[in-house]
């Protein structure tokens, strides 16, 4: 049944397609750098980051020279930050074995870093009319209800099947169109969340799940595992103008950012003043600060804070603190959202700025 949506389908795309600006043409590397940012954040909210990205690395010899802190800075605020350094990866790679140009080859884009097959199917059909497909929770959950099908979405298998039921029925004629449109359909209308907008759906009479009333019911998919819950105490220490902050290491969770010095479990006042105490400084001043909570796809932060106005920081024993102006830390030092609810106690912005 999937070749009858491929002419209903696109018709309402033309007529209904948002406007994006890495619609604006085909370039290659803007739908590449798109297509990464939208992974797990909302299209609002990537409109800015993508414009001031593509400012600042406008091709992909920019983005493989780019020095890491910058990097991170202009991404400051998305999360996910892999996301971007396996973008730089791929980058040097492209410039070293095609050109500086991503390659019109569905498979060579997949070995790219961080290029699986779903964002190599949107370059290679979107930037190249590649009759591949591109099949993300959106497709997935189109293709669920369309066809009432009731196989787990989160299984790897699953997804492997429906790229080769696509692949079948691939227009030769412009299947970007056809990717971006079945993309569209579950962004806008097939929406997941609630009830799907079926009235606006150019899909409706072919809709097996809308005729047995049956939508909400799809698709399937298998509940996540909890998260494990880690308590933390955050240190905001300042000495007037100055802040502390220390860089995490290259491994594990928040690779390579900077934040407020903290500490594992939740410590009280005299802990905290302890620990500050060992590390060679002299509090003046302990305030007590908001608990805070930040959620990660696996792990939740329970956080408590402290700030702590502190002598001087001379004679501290390091621990690998360092020492910035807040405007200075705003515009150099990549910290992530994680830590939002502290940093506005220091006056520190974090995430993208708008240019005037």
């Amino acid at each position: 049944m999937l070749e009858k949506i491929i002419r209903p389908l696109t018709e309402w795309y033309q007529d209904n397609k948002r406007i994006l600006p890495w619609r604006a043409d085909r370039n290659p590397y803007y739908i590449w750098v798109s297509e990464i940012m939208l992974q797990q954040t909302r299209v609002e909210a990537v409109k800015p980051y993508f414009k001031n990205f593509i400012s600042e690395l406008p091709t992909v010899r920019e983005l493989a020279a780019c020095p890491e802190d910058r990097l991170l800075k202009l991404w400051e605020g998305l999360g996910y930050y892999n996301r971007v350094r396996n973008m730089q990866k791929a980058a040097v790679t492209i410039v070293n074995e095609y050109g500086g140009k991503l390659p019109a080859d569905y498979e060579a884009l997949k070995k790219l870093s961080g290029i699986g097959s779903y964002t190599a199917g949107a370059v290679a059909s979107i930037a190249y009319g590649i009759p591949v497909p591109a099949v993300d929770g959106n497709v997935l959950r189109v293709l669920a209800r369309v066809r009432e099908d009731d196989r787990d979405i989160s299984r790897q298998a699953v997804k492997g099947q429906v790229e080769k039921d696509l692949l079948a029925v691939m227009p030769k004629d412009d299947p970007g169109d056809f990717n971006q449109a079945l993309m569209e359909l579950g962004a806008v209308i097939c929406v997941p969340g609630g009830s799907p907008k079926c009235g606006e759906c150019p899909l409706q009479k072919l809709c097996r799940a809308h005729e047995a009333g049956r939508e909400l019911e799809y698709p399937v998919k298998a509940g996540k595992k909890g998260r494990r819950v880690e308590a933390r105490t955050i240190l905001l220490i300042q000495d007037g103008e100055r802040i502390a902050l220390r860089r995490r290491p290259d491994q594990g969770l928040l690779a390579g950012l900077y934040e407020f010095p903290n500490l594992p479990g939740h410590l009280n006042r005299r802990e905290t003043l302890e620990w500050v105490e060992e590390a060679g400084l002299t509090p003046l001043q302990i305030q007590k600060l908001d608990d805070a909570k930040h959620i990660f796809s696996h792990v939740e932060w329970h956080m408590i804070g402290y700030a702590v106005r502190v002598a001087s920081f001379e004679g501290a024993k390091s621990g690998g603190l360092i020492l910035a102006e807040t405007k200075h830390a705003e515009e150099e030092y990549p910290v992530p959202a994680a830590y939002g609810a502290y940093a506005r106690y220091m006056n520190l912005n974090l995430g993208l700025k708008e240019k005037n």
